[in-house]
């Protein structure tokens, strides 16, 4: 059986949680789960605990859309995304959101905040608003996320990242780039290297690449150390920069990960009267236009965001039209562009 008619018959098969199971998982009537929802003060906190985790076991997701509109179908498309602040995932919405009003769908934006539950709360408001599909950025999920998800019967799109997807996949092998740079690395003479990385639990296809960079590394027979800030930013490259000096004084290159914050190590080495890349080499990740712009020309990997968006939409849009996708994942593949930083 392919790919796509595995898939169709899942989702033909799946059955949502009613009102009535949720109150049955809690001991309850179904009115009074009911109101533990939509009146939360006309029911005791014990009670309003047991519905709220039957919920989430469950998956259950409440019709926000009254009457006749409720089996009307919508051409607005959930869009979730963990930063708005962040010009990458503000490029892979453009590729979406081109591609979807061009066939007459509108997107709904979801900012999660790299949090995993406010990411959960923001597709359980969507799928309540009868959207016609999903886009989220990443694989990762929470338990009652992954639990609402496996239950959805509508098209769901996860990019930025290959892997294991539950319906159509669209991104780049994250931890292959990171091999990609540390081999660039290793090929140029930079035996002692530092990854630099910004909240990692949160932004963990930034580990992904570490990991990629970590392995080519001992495979080398070398260590690779990795420093760990509290936020990112250009300002946030500058002071890891500082660090990365006073703490390990030997290196002679940082692999940091993303654009940001290489550029902002960059002009702060400028300002410590540092040559780059004699005295440190300064590699990052993105490919961001303000890399390129800066002397030197920032070493880093560009990934294809806009393409990225525009492919995940042209097939959540074959998906909702009946029509056939070819590939239920999809590799965008990513560029190593060697500047004068390395």
């Amino acid at each position: 059986m392919s790919n796509d008619a595995h898939n169709s018959r899942r989702r033909r098969s799946t059955e949502q949680p009613t009102l009535k199971q949720v109150a049955d998982a809690a001991g309850v009537s179904a009115i009074t789960a009911s109101r533990a929802l939509n009146r939360p003060d006309q029911v005791n906190e014990l009670t309003r605990a047991r519905v709220l985790e039957a919920v989430e076991r469950l998956g259950y997701v409440p019709n926000l859309v009254a009457g006749s509109l409720a089996s009307a179908r919508s051409r607005f498309i959930a869009v979730i995304v963990p930063s708005l602040a962040n010009s990458v995932f503000i490029e892979v919405i453009q590729g979406l959101q081109e591609t979807f009003e061009a066939q007459g769908y509108q997107i709904l934006l979801g900012n999660t905040e790299y949090d995993l539950e406010r990411e959960y709360q923001l597709i359980r408001t969507f799928l309540g608003w009868s959207c016609s599909a999903l886009v989220t950025a990443g694989l990762r999920h929470n338990e009652a996320c992954r639990t609402l998800l496996a239950n959805c019967d509508k098209p769901i799109m996860e990019v930025m990242e290959l892997g294991e997807a539950r319906d159509l996949n669209v991104g780049l092998d994250h931890t292959e780039a990171g091999r990609c740079m540390a081999r660039h690395l290793l090929e140029r003479g930079h035996r002692q290297t530092l990854f630099i990385g910004a909240r990692l639990a949160g932004d963990y296809r930034a580990g992904m690449r570490y990991e990629g960079h970590r392995e080519i590394f001992e495979q080398a027979g070398l260590t690779a150390p990795l420093l760990e800030l509290e936020r990112g930013g250009l300002d946030a490259g500058a002071a890891g920069l500082e660090r990365a000096l006073a703490e390990h004084p030997d290196i002679g290159a940082i692999h940091f990960a993303n654009d940001d914050l290489a550029t902002g190590a960059l002009l702060h080495a400028q300002r410590l009267g540092l040559a780059v890349p004699q005295r440190i080499a300064i590699a990052g990740f993105n490919g961001l236009p303000i890399g390129q712009h800066v002397t030197p020309r920032l070493t880093t990997i560009r990934s294809p965001r806009h393409a990225m968006g525009e492919l995940a939409a042209t097939a959540v849009i074959r998906r909702l039209e009946g029509q056939r996708v070819a590939r239920r994942q999809h590799d965008v593949g990513f560029e190593l562009l060697v500047g004068d930083s390395t």
